[in-house]
């Protein structure tokens, strides 16, 4: 693929859809068209032009996603600042880090973040302004363009650019080359060492050009946005791809427990539903799983004929609890549960699998659902994407992945000895997983070349493999598997919820679990067998994109 110019892009979405509706937050009457979505763009950079930012310049955007956290983010896009994203879960001492490392200028931020914040120590920021009223938190008095003063102007300053009022041929942007840095993105990784992802025109465009060559979108359609916008598989399939369709995005700016997602899906009905698999397995495991528990159910689909007549109800229900409106689910950022994966493909459920990360803004592989192959994470993007298998047999030994192509980043922003240790000289991208390649360059993955396991017997283990048998298993909620000592201990954070209901107390449960442990090594290789299961009574730490922070656990 050829790139495009990706601002030129956006100018021709928001020209197209003036009067569309573009922006809002679900519960809420805070609709925005595409018209005023682009004046407001158009006031930000008459803001950044005022504080004398430039294409060098980084803009921090810091709170929970809504309208204007989109518009600010697009506003430096276009601009050709940098934009930097911060995760909300940050702790303050790390939020003030990257904001000092990344050299930023502006800050946007929430009122609830910045009272944890301090001001005077962030030693680059020219002012900090609330990104839930418009108004001016703090600024330094040195800086030479007085922020309160432009704040003020700012309708008269945009009113007097435009004095016949903003009309959508007012929509251009400037040119920048393909490999100009917009989005300075700091991981939130497994590793608890936090870099910044220096992604650029050309990397965000190789996104979404896949995505609307696959028809992700078209004008119209609606798209319900809960993942965090900050984190790049959000940002680009419920933002990025969406704004440059003309699709309406509606913005849950809720904790996405499945009782309030799946009443949120059924009000926006969206087209495409986006999510990470730990959420498709909650809504699995509470509007399926209790069904196939049932005698008669189990009965009904040992026969062939009434099986599929029962499967097909089944089906029909789960796609009515996503909306019953969407063509696919596509699910990302881990790995979804081999189990569960067999048995929605079973039933002809639409779903898929892909496969990406941050450092490539982020996608990798994927296919439709019509295309998806099971234990797969789709196929390598072709025309933008290239991928190689460090294996003396890639079709059936796992070895590292690695990648190069379109989307792939620019670097580690400062970090120098991090950037050349996942980049090599030929633009190879290290990934550090591990999978394998079939004929159709279909990648299946293994795990984590840091999480693998070598066992005395010199075999690979895979702990991720193991811990998608055991969350199988009953009242088991999520698990990790570690080494302890010469053998394996599984952590489990027990389905207490499930144990409530069914009357049973944290001492019933221990047997449970040694049941489980049991069961469990029937089903996995001699050297994988699990000598001990420790319950734990908090959820496990994650990521964003619910990847579990597994250093954290290395010593229980």
């Amino acid at each position: 693929m050829e790139y495009q110019d990706l601002l030129e892009i956006y100018a021709s979405s928001w020209q197209k859809n003036f009067d569309l509706k573009a922006l809002s937050t679900y519960g809420e009457s805070d609709l925005v068209t595409y018209g005023e979505f682009a004046r407001n763009i158009a006031r930000y950079h008459i803001l950044f032009e005022q504080a004398g930012l430039n294409k060098d310049s980084k803009v921090v955007v810091l709170g929970k996603s809504n309208p204007e956290w989109i518009t600010i983010f697009m506003a430096a896009v276009t601009y050709g600042a940098a934009i930097v994203p911060i995760l909300p879960e940050f702790n303050p001492q790390d939020l003030q880090h990257i904001i000092n490392h990344s050299e930023s200028e502006l800050l946007f931020v929430s009122d609830r973040i910045w009272e944890t914040l301090e001001f005077s120590d962030m030693t680059y920021l020219k002012a900090a302004i609330s990104l839930d009223s418009g108004k001016l938190l703090d600024e330094r008095d040195s800086t030479g363009h007085p922020i309160l003063k432009i704040l003020k102007n700012l309708t008269r300053k945009f009113n007097k650019k435009y004095p016949g009022g903003f009309k959508p041929e007012d929509i251009k942007y400037g040119k920048f080359d393909a490999d100009h840095m917009v989005v300075l993105n700091y991981t939130s990784g497994t590793t608890g060492f936090s870099k910044g992802v220096m992604l650029t025109l050309r990397n965000l465009w190789g996104n979404v050009a896949y995505g609307m060559e696959k028809h992700f979108y078209k004008p119209g359609d609606r798209c319900l946005s809960f993942l965090p916008l900050a984190h790049s598989y959000g940002c680009a399939f419920d933002m990025l791809v969406p704004l440059a369709e003309g699709a309406h995005i509606t913005i849950f700016g809720k904790v996405p427990t499945p009782k309030l997602l799946l009443k949120a899906l059924d009000d926006v009905k969206p087209n495409l539903v986006v999510l990470v698999p730990l959420i498709l397995e909650k809504i699995y495991r509470k509007q399926i799983q209790p069904l196939l528990a049932k005698r008669s159910i189990r009965w009904a689909t040992a026969l062939p004929l009434l099986g599929d007549v029962v499967y097909s109800k089944i089906r029909n229900r789960l796609i009515e609890a996503f909306g019953g409106e969407f063509y696919e689910v596509i699910a990302g950022g881990a790995p979804l549960n081999a189990e569960d994966e067999q048995f929605l493909h079973k039933i002809k459920f639409p779903f898929t699998v892909g496969y990406g990360m941050t450092e490539c803004a982020p996608l990798i592989s994927f296919a439709t659902w019509t295309k998806f192959k099971v234990g797969s994470c789709g196929q390598i993007l072709p025309g933008l994407m290239e991928a190689k298998i460090l294996s003396p047999d890639p079709r059936n030994i796992p070895g590292e992945v690695c990648v190069k192509g379109a989307n792939v980043m620019k670097g580690y922003y400062k970090n120098r000895e991090a950037t050349e240790a996942v980049l090599d000289k030929d633009g190879w991208l290290h990934t550090g997983d591990l999978g394998t390649l079939d004929d159709e360059n279909f990648l299946f993955l293994k795990g984590r070349c840091k999480t693998m396991i070598l066992s005395a017997s010199g075999q690979n283990i895979y702990p991720e493999e193991i811990e998608a048998k055991l969350n199988n298993l009953p009242y088991v909620n999520e698990s990790l598997v570690i080494e302890r000592g010469a053998g394996l201990c599984a952590l489990v954070y027990p389905d207490f919820e499930q144990a409530d209901a069914d009357g049973l107390t944290s001492v019933e449960l221990e047997p449970i679990m040694e049941h489980n442990r049991q069961e469990l090594n029937k089903m996995v290789a001699p050297y994988e067998q699990v000598q001990e299961i420790k319950l734990v009574s908090d959820e496990f730490e994650k990521t964003p994109k619910k990847s579990i922070k597994r250093y954290l656990y290395a010593n229980l």
